[in-house]
């Protein structure tokens, strides 16, 4: 209807189709950028390909900047899963969050990143690195990449968020091709 499909996509493919050689995309702000620097080496290790998003210190960026490259390069299957990391996981998230085609969660710990892949079939998590130990980061990472999309009763609520997405979809379109002249001078 309006909005990229996912179909084919890895909100839809199983991470067990995945693991064996999965590109990662992976983004960062300044307050991201240690632990974005000890997670390359891991994901390599692990046999993943990495693409970089940024950024490349410490010195302050704007994290829409890199969340917003990031998440089209997942929606548009370029990058199998997303990872962002920033203070809290939150900023990153709600930006990748505006494409369609993903669906990313802000997560703290190995549940949430477990839930986030099994449960929501999440393509990105957002990661606030304020909150967790740099250890704890590693984990939650390797549980996100290697948890498999669950079926059943997700599934069914999963594709209900495709529905209301395509409805959103439908409505941003029919908001796009209204007439530019009401004024909201007067009203307040």
């Amino acid at each position: 209807m309006g909005t990229i499909s996912p179909t084919g996509s890895a909100l839809s493919r199983p991470t067990a189709e995945l693991a064996t050689a999965m590109k990662i995309a992976l983004g960062c702000d300044h307050r991201g950028f240690a632990a974005k620097r000890e997670l390359l080496p891991l994901l390599k290790t692990l046999g993943h390909r990495v693409e970089d998003f940024g950024c490349d210190s410490a010195v302050g960026v704007d994290y829409p900047d890199i969340a917003y490259p990031l998440a089209m390069a997942v929606a548009s299957q370029a990058c199998d899963l997303g990872i962002l990391i920033n203070c809290n996981g939150i900023g990153m998230t709600m930006v990748a969050n505006k494409i369609p085609g993903v669906r990313a969660a802000t997560v703290c710990d190995e549940m949430t990143a477990r839930c986030a892949r099994e449960h929501y079939h999440c393509n990105i998590i957002g990661i606030g690195v304020d909150l967790i130990a740099g250890q704890d980061v590693r984990k939650i990472v390797e549980v996100f990449l290697s948890a498999t999309v669950a079926n059943g009763r997700h599934a069914r609520r999963i594709e209900k968020l495709r529905h209301i997405e395509e409805l959103l979809a439908d409505a941003h379109n029919v908001i796009h091709d209204l007439p530019r002249t009401y004024s909201y001078e007067g009203h307040g």
